[in-house]
């Protein structure tokens, strides 16, 4: 599911003061055609069908949206396992052997916090504003579970609404400022009963190239093909043709002082690949001074030593320099342009979702 354009539906729904219901995946055991976090709208009046989302389709997604139908009518939540057994694949073609637990909201209560309503900081968030923290307390006893409770986390740390618990209230603080920098929704067991949904709610990652020679291009064709929202900044004519970066805002101009210029949000990644030596560096200069979550330098790690004895004389503190990806990328082993791109957006995504790098076959 993408975030952006799910709950972009989300904010329409509200402007037109329309009634909906929130379908979540909110566990997972064994195979199953979807993972924990997935989502679906469904509105009232709007026929059978689902207003955006999905649950996999087949006969578990039409029953949830009959319960959505329900919590709508009557109010309250529906939490539902749903076993897909080798029949149901073979009549829907979903995968077999594992289990669903679907929860069924309406709109209003799926995203209250108490004593103030949240979903505008959740739109917000999912278009680019400050990223939240959904946190939901599911109670288990055996196969069987039960909504517990739910509070949102700000980017900034701060709570909204509560557990009646402190310790709990805490708990869901730390798991959902974990999980915020992993950007993907998280099952956190708190005790042998209870667990914690922890769901991320963030924008279009953005990412910002200083350069648009062939390296450039090739990492802008690949942040394109994993949605990020691409921007190129170069001062050569000839290079800074829109054309080239089909999707991608080309800034023509100083390139260092444009990327001294730009804001930052939560998901920035600058990444420096510059035609000089003098160039990198008066770029990399700029980038430590923004709040980009990533920069990342091409280039040799000789260059790398030069623009690092650079930054300390300048006077940029120790920390800041060893948080540069310098050489950016993982160790892949190739050397085209497209090559070199793939190892960058690795890396790029390994540290957005804090991913190992292991093969999966070693999980």
């Amino acid at each position: 599911m993408q975030v952006r354009p799910f709950f972009a539906r989300v904010a329409d729904l509200q402007r037109q003061g329309r009634r909906f219901a929130l379908t979540t995946v909110v566990r997972t055991q064994g195979s199953t055609p979807l993972v924990v976090g997935a989502k679906m709208v469904v509105v009232a009046g709007d026929g059978p069908g689902r207003a955006a989302g999905t649950l996999g389709g087949g006969c578990v997604e039409a029953d949830a949206i009959l319960s959505a139908r329900e919590v709508l009518d009557k109010g309250g939540r529906s939490l539902r396992a749903y076993e897909l057994t080798e029949d149901l694949a073979w009549n829907t073609g979903l995968v077999c052997g594992g289990t669903m637990w679907i929860l069924a909201e309406r709109g209003e209560d799926a995203f209250d916090a108490g004593s103030r309503p949240m979903l505008d900081d959740v739109v917000r968030a999912a278009l680019g504003g400050p990223p939240v923290a959904v946190v939901t307390l599911f109670e288990r006893h055996g196969r069987q579970m039960r909504f517990g409770g739910r509070v949102f986390l700000s980017a900034e740390g701060s709570v909204f609404g509560s557990f009646g618990d402190a310790a709990l209230d805490e708990r869901a603080r730390e798991a959902g400022a974990r999980q915020l920098e992993h950007g993907t929704p998280r099952l956190v067991p708190v005790d042998e009963t209870r667990d914690l949904l922890v769901d991320p709610v963030s924008g279009r990652p953005r990412i910002v190239i200083a350069g648009g020679g062939h390296v450039a291009l090739a990492i802008a064709r690949q942040a394109l093909l994993v949605d990020f929202d691409v921007t190129i900044l170069e001062d050569r004519p000839e290079f800074a043709d829109p054309a080239r970066f089909g999707g991608a805002t080309v800034l023509h101009g100083d390139i260092a002082g444009t990327l001294a210029s730009l804001e930052y949000g939560w998901s920035s990644f600058i990444v420096i690949a510059t035609r000089g030596h003098k160039l990198d560096a008066d770029c990399v200069l700029a980038a430590v001074k923004t709040h980009a979550r990533y920069i990342g330098l091409l280039g040799s790690r000789r260059k790398t030593i030069l623009i690092a004895d650079m930054l300390r004389e300048a006077g940029v503190a120790e920390d800041r320099i060893r948080a540069i990806h310098a050489p950016v990328g993982l160790d892949l082993g190739g050397s085209t342009p497209a090559e070199i791109a793939l190892s960058v957006m690795a890396e790029i995504t390994q540290e957005r979702y804090r991913g190992t790098g292991r093969p999966l076959r070693m999980r």
